[in-house]
């Protein structure tokens, strides 16, 4: 049996990849373009992709495979119609990081919504030590007690940030995107309600048809303007251009976009997908977003994250790869005007 790995890279060099070993022969590859996978595939019986599309062009000349599998539980990289019409079975890994995924989710949270960044920068300016009396209101923050937490799809995420959620004082409703969720022990509410009423609002649903362009303008208009908007689940379940006309016209209070990279190291990039071929409209979205003040935006968590992120994503201009990572290198913004 041939095992071909596509994107071992992706998820880390920590991680100990012999039990493969045992099971046949195995091939790793740290990255692949489509046209290269098409070419690498061809005498696989099981392929291990974790962001490689998986469609015709892909596999199409994979006459022996038998097996897909995700080395992630998001799957909207896989054309699941070509693969029934083939035969090929697909597996993915559900759960491996709902802890991770609900500690971002509060990190976003308690960033934004205690203004960390503003309060770091004070102190460090040493404005603090200058005032007349030891505190400081100018920009004030609440109590996460009390307030209401709306979450968009309860599954194992979901569930996980609605019990933390709940163990903080908030009152949590959610919203199901199929309309068919019902969970024991949890308020569920119609779209409607859950925008109108939530102070926080998290997104940890998967990327389908009842999710595409779910949160719009129409959405966003219906907030609070107190509210914090956080996506923790795919891209394209968020009107890009919508959210940053709603951050920069005050209809929401803030944002956290987050995407997980592994189990063990998360970042905020916003919108620079894997899969995006139109560098000039990743790099339009970034920055008309990037200019919002109360956007949570941060480039990276480890300097090594983001080389091999850009890298990848960009592996077929590699000059201007390269340019972008000497940017950050240098803590430049390599999305500026002009760029």
């Amino acid at each position: 049996m041939k095992i071909v790995f596509l994107d071992a890279k992706s998820i880390g060099d920590d991680i100990d990849l012999s039990g493969f070993d045992q099971l046949g022969e195995v091939v790793k590859y740290g990255f692949s373009t489509p046209e290269e996978a098409g070419e690498r595939t061809k005498d696989a019986d099981v392929v291990i992709i974790n962001k490689v599309q998986i469609n015709e062009q892909t596999i199409g000349r994979a006459d022996h495979l038998k097996l897909v599998c995700v080395t992630a539980t998001g799957t909207n990289n896989l054309d699941k119609e070509y693969l029934a019409k083939r035969q090929i079975e697909w597996r993915n890994v559900a759960g491996y990081s709902t802890e991770t995924v609900a500690q971002h989710t509060f990190a976003l949270l308690f960033y934004l919504l205690e203004k960390l960044n503003y309060y770091d920068q004070y102190v460090k300016s040493e404005k603090y030590i200058g005032d007349t009396i030891f505190t400081h209101f100018s920009n004030v923050f609440h109590d996460l007690n009390g307030m209401t937490w709306g979450i968009v799809g309860l599954g194992n995420i979901g569930r996980r940030v609605a019990d933390i959620a709940k163990m903080f004082g908030c009152h949590v409703i959610y919203y199901s995107t199929s309309g068919k969720n019902n969970q024991e022990g949890y308020e569920r509410v119609d779209f409607d309600t859950l925008l109108t009423t939530s102070d926080i609002i998290s997104v940890h649903a998967p990327l389908d048809a009842n999710t595409q362009d779910l949160m719009n303008a129409e959405a966003f208009a219906k907030m609070k303007k107190s509210a914090i908007f956080l996506n923790l689940g795919r891209g394209p379940i968020v009107v890009e251009q919508d959210l940053a006309d709603a951050l920069k016209n005050n209809e929401i209070a803030a944002a956290g976009l987050g995407i997980t990279l592994t189990a063990a190291s998360t970042m905020v990039f916003y919108s620079l997908d894997y899969s995006m071929s139109n560098f000039e409209q990743a790099k339009a979205r970034i920055h008309r977003v990037s200019q919002t003040e109360n956007c949570l935006y941060i480039y990276l968590i480890a300097k090594h994250t983001v080389d091999t992120k850009i890298l990848r994503a960009l592996r077929d201009k590699a000059d201007l790869a390269k340019m972008l990572v000497d940017d950050y290198r240098n803590g430049s913004n390599p999305f500026q005007e002009g760029v």
